[in-house]
Order: structure tokens, then C-alpha cells, then sequence
């Protein structure tokens, strides 16, 4: 396989829009997410690199920071009932697994406790919504190591779309353990192409943004629902004008560390916060943002267990 940017050019022919591809390269910074963001001027106190250092540093300081350890590897499988507004009969029952936010390259044995965790589950699809990678930049073969690990243990079709972690140059190897990556394209998931449900997916609204919800919506046959992949909730506007039944994200780690009670001291995302964890509704569309199976800038939580959601879907 060809792994240089024109291999990458030649093997995403046809699948991005004119653009697409050079404008997620241009902002594929090798020193990671900026701490200003160029285009909408945003902070990001979290790609500080003494941030990092600091918090770790008060955590072991006031002797959390194994506790913290600990409550990250404390995975919860949840079960969901997801309204599908216009879903049919057939698919009534329908089950997705859906995996946010792995971060598998966190340590050598997170990928391998996850798979292990995933294994023996009973569902029809798995849909991965971003940040397969800890770090925004930098080398992706120890994350793709433990992606490989992890497919091992899901039995069935896998789709994803990609996190702002995550670099468009993965998607090949990501392909290649057959897990389809959803470019701003979509597909019918279900026993029949006319009683089924349209699975669209989009580029990481929340950095690259390069979320294109009408052309992934574009091949959809008429009448059918369809839900929505994303990273991030943060797209959630769009979807919803789009005519979207559903919308499956992820990206906030639902602030990953919460204080007693549930309050999330940050969500990193441009969205109301009734929209940064678990069930939401907006102007007829459902969703679900998982708060994820792993953590970033620090491997702690608290008081927000990481968990995977066995979403059954219903009709509205």
C-alpha cells in the first residue's frame, strides 16, 4: 500500500469532495491541535503543554491521580432504546454498538481490556465515532495496533467516522481490518434497501471541520430515515435542517472529570450542554453523545464512568 500523500490522493478518489482532502491535510499540524485556533479564534486551554503537566502534578499531589486511573478502566456497557422517527418494522429490534472516543494508544494494555470487554456482546452493527488516537499529532501506528486488537473481537460489520484526533492519512490501514470509514458518505444498514435505514457519516466537525451532512445524506433513498455519525455533537444544527432522524456522536468525554453531582467542569464543545452526555432530543431529531471508552490529555476520570452504549432502535 501506498502511504504517501499521493496514495492517499488516489486512494480517496471519488469519495471527497473537491477540497475536502488539502484542507484537512493543511490543518493536519504536526505539533497538534493550536492552542488558538487560526480560524474561529476559539481557546483550547487543553493543547497547553504545561497543562497536561499541571493537572497530573495536582492529582498526584492530593493523591487522585491512581483513583483517577482506576475510574478510566471502570468501562460501563450501557443499553439504550434510540428513537428512530420513521423507522419500519424491519428494523424494529436493530442493535448498534457504539464505541466514542477509544484513545487506544492511551497505554500498551488499554486496547487489549477493551477487547476483551467488547467480546461476547450481541449486535447487528458497530459504529466507532472518532479519536482513535490519545494525541492529536504524531504517530498513529501504536493506536492503529490497538484498533486491529479490538476489531479481533467484533464479530460483524464496523463503520467510523473520524475524531479531530484522528489524520485522514489513517484511513487505508483503518479500511484494511475492515472497518468502512463514512467520509461524508452514507449506506443502508438492514435486511432489505427499501425497508432499511440510511447510516450517513461525517469529517470531524469540531477541528477540521469538513462535516458535509447534505452529501453524505445525497445517495439516500427517499422517505428513509437516517442517522447520523459524527464526532462531535457540535454538527447538530446542521443535522437537524438536514432532515436527520437520529445523530450518534461522542468527543466531550461528557467533561471527563465531573464534580460530585455530575457537573462537567468543560465539554469542549460549541453545543448546549443538555447535548454534551447521554439522550437528547432537538426539533424532532434524537440523539446520544457517549461520553466515551477512553481519555485524552490525562488517563483519569471522575464521575464519569467510560462506557460503550448498546443503542436497540425503535420507532418514534
Amino acid at each position: 500500500m501506498d502511504h504517501s500523500d499521493d496514495g492517499l490522493r488516489q486512494y480517496l478518489d471519488g469519495r471527497v469532495f473537491d477540497g475536502h482532502l488539502e484542507s484537512r491535510l493543511k490543518r493536519e499540524i504536526p505539533g497538534g491541535e493550536p492552542v488558538i485556533d487560526p480560524d474561529s479564534g476559539s481557546i483550547h486551554i487543553e493543547n497547553l503543554p504545561l497543562s497536561r503537566i499541571c493537572l497530573e502534578y495536582a492529582l498526584r499531589i492530593t493523591g487522585l491521580y491512581r483513583r483517577g486511573q482506576r475510574n478510566a478502566r471502570r468501562l460501563c456497557v450501557r443499553e439504550h432504546d434510540l428513537p428512530v422517527p420513521g423507522l419500519t418494522e424491519a428494523m424494529r429490534g436493530y442493535r448498534l454498538l457504539h464505541v466514542s472516543d477509544p484513545h487506544l494508544d492511551v497505554d500498551p494494555g488499554f486496547a487489549e481490556g477493551l477487547a476483551d470487554q467488547l467480546s461476547g456482546l450481541q449486535w447487528d452493527a458497530c459504529v466507532i465515532t472518532g479519536d482513535f488516537r490519545y494525541r492529536t499529532n504524531g504517530n498513529a501506528e501504536p493506536a492503529l495496533t490497538g484498533l486491529e486488537t479490538v476489531r479481533s473481537a467484533l464479530d460483524g460489520p464496523v463503520y467510523a467516522v473520524l475524531g479531530n484526533h484522528d489524520s485522514i492519512r489513517m484511513v487505508p490501514r483503518v479500511e484494511a481490518l475492515g472497518i468502512r470509514v463514512l467520509l461524508n458518505e452514507g449506506l443502508v444498514l438492514g435486511p432489505a434497501s427499501n425497508t432499511g435505514v440510511w447510516l450517513a457519516g461525517v469529517d470531524d466537525p469540531h477541528y477540521y471541520r469538513q462535516h458535509d451532512i447534505v452529501r453524505a445524506l445525497r445517495a439516500r433513498p427517499d422517505r428513509m430515515p437516517a442517522i447520523l455519525l459524527a464526532h462531535s455533537p457540535e454538527a447538530y444544527r446542521d443535522a437537524a435542517a438536514a432532515g436527520v432522524s437520529a445523530m450518534l456522536c461522542g468527543h466531550t468525554h461528557g467533561g471527563q472529570i465531573r464534580l460530585p453531582g455530575g457537573f462537567a467542569l468543560t465539554t469542549n464543545a460549541d453545543c448546549p450542554r443538555a447535548l454534551a452526555s447521554g439522550a437528547w432530543e432537538w426539533q424532532g431529531m434524537t440523539g446520544y453523545t457517549s461520553v466515551g471508552a477512553g481519555a485524552s490529555v490525562l488517563d483519569v476520570r471522575y464521575n464519569c464512568p467510560p462506557e460503550v452504549v448498546l443503542h436497540t432502535l425503535t420507532p418514534n
